[in-house]
């Protein structure tokens, strides 16, 4: 029997998609959006020195195939990604309407999302009168604050000081189909925040708004605000049974890494473990030493995107591909005979481009564990279907397996 590991680097698009051009931050289209390419051309040029110096230095993920990804998917240049790759590779199409979370992870777990996302209009106030009211109800306050698309350290920076002095849970949103509140882990509350994302949680998703997101943080006016690692999402469950559900319905034991039991709902995971990118790893590296034979661990390493692609920090960006990739080459010299490796990405969320929400992207597939070669354009879908193939569980829904 086998194992498999999914990895998903949030928002390590390759560029690229056929309906970049339908997708926006503000009112600039996505078109020609690369989030591997513009960093490695960032690199190169010396415009990402921050923390870091030199061309993009990424040789594992390279050679299995990252830069020849990138090139497929686009046809966009990858200078010092050239290196001739030795696993299995190509470039994955979403087919979901939306460059979220969601639609990206439950896609490539074999289900495309079959409606509309609700987006909240990018104005201020931009969430109706009864939704607002119904949260003052159920936090027992007078109001919110918010009320309006921003970055997430942003508002809890503008914001912050007011919330302490009034009590007021900060509500905002983004591109993104998305109900997030941020409140002070002390003063208002961890559990209070939990429980009240926990209560609106029906609310938004009969709207088919796909998260509702706690973002708790910590600090003072005077020393400033600080994000803790005690977010929870709150997701809107997939509409049919997924990569984790056939799984774990074959009698084969599911971990989660990261969000990934919150963007699943905890359905078809047996097992989460939680933390920043660098407890993630060291899970994954434990998982790779112990986790049952036949078994799926499914992880997401979410600093890509929310540190840096968001913040539109192109030396954190690439430094973070670095680190990962330096990290990625011991788990795969851990990994035993016939377990399968699989690399890839959700959305794009280029950190050379405007504004400041995730881009419209292909994503690299990149596989360790399958022999090698390309594998050509393939859709999210088959990423779910291989995996399960790999492990001798029947696929379902759309996709095809590529193995």
């Amino acid at each position: 029997m086998t194992r498999a590991f999914l990895v998903v680097l949030d928002s390590v698009g390759c560029g690229g998609a056929p309906d970049a051009d339908q997708f926006f931050n503000g009112k600039t289209p996505d078109t020609g959006a690369n989030t591997v390419a513009h960093i490695a051309q960032a690199c190169a040029e010396g415009r990402a020195e921050d923390g870091r110096s030199g061309p993009l230095h990424i040789p594992t993920l390279d050679a299995l195939g990252l830069g020849a990804s990138v090139r497929l998917a686009s046809g966009d240049t990858t200078p010092g990604l050239d290196a001739p790759p030795t696993g299995r590779w190509g470039a994955a199409t979403e087919i979901s309407k939306g460059k979220d979370t969601p639609s990206g992870h439950w896609e490539l777990a074999g289900v495309p999302v079959p409606w509309e996302w609700h987006f909240f209009p990018d104005e201020t106030p931009c969430f109706p009168a009864d939704l607002v009211d119904e949260v003052c109800r159920k936090a027992n306050v007078n109001g919110i604050l918010g009320n309006r698309h921003a970055p997430g350290t942003a508002i809890i920076e503008a914001e912050g000081a007011e919330h302490m002095r009034t009590g007021w849970p900060i509500c905002y949103t983004s591109a993104d189909s998305v109900f997030q509140i941020a409140a002070h882990e002390e003063t208002f509350g961890l559990d209070r925040l939990l429980q009240l994302c926990e209560a609106m949680a029906p609310t938004l998703h009969g709207m088919k708004v796909g998260r509702v997101i706690a973002r708790p943080f910590v600090g003072s006016e005077a020393d400033g605000f600080t994000r803790t690692t005690n977010r929870r999402d709150f997701a809107i469950a997939p509409p049919k049974p997924t990569l984790c559900d056939w799984v774990q319905d074959s009698g084969r034991r599911v971990y989660a890494i990261g969000k990934i039991g919150d963007i699943f709902s905890k359905r078809g995971i047996d097992e989460v473990r939680k933390g920043d990118d660098r407890a993630l790893m060291s899970h994954l590296t434990d998982l790779v030493r112990d986790a049952e034979e036949g078994s799926l661990t499914f992880a997401n390493f979410v600093e890509f995107d929310s540190l840096f692609g968001h913040r539109r920090d192109v030396s954190g960006y690439a430094k973070a591909l670095e680190w990962f990739d330096a990290e990625i080459s011991k788990v795969i010299a851990n990994l035993r005979q016939g377990d399968l490796l699989v690399l890839t990405a959700d959305h794009g969320n280029d950190p050379t481009w405007t504004g400041t929400d995730h881009t419209r992207e292909r994503v690299p597939v990149l596989i360790h564990g399958a022999g090698s070669g390309e594998i050509g354009h393939c859709a999210f879908a088959d990423v779910g279907a291989s995996v399960a193939t790999h492990l001798g569980v029947t696929p379902q829904g759309p996709g095809r397996s590529f193995l």
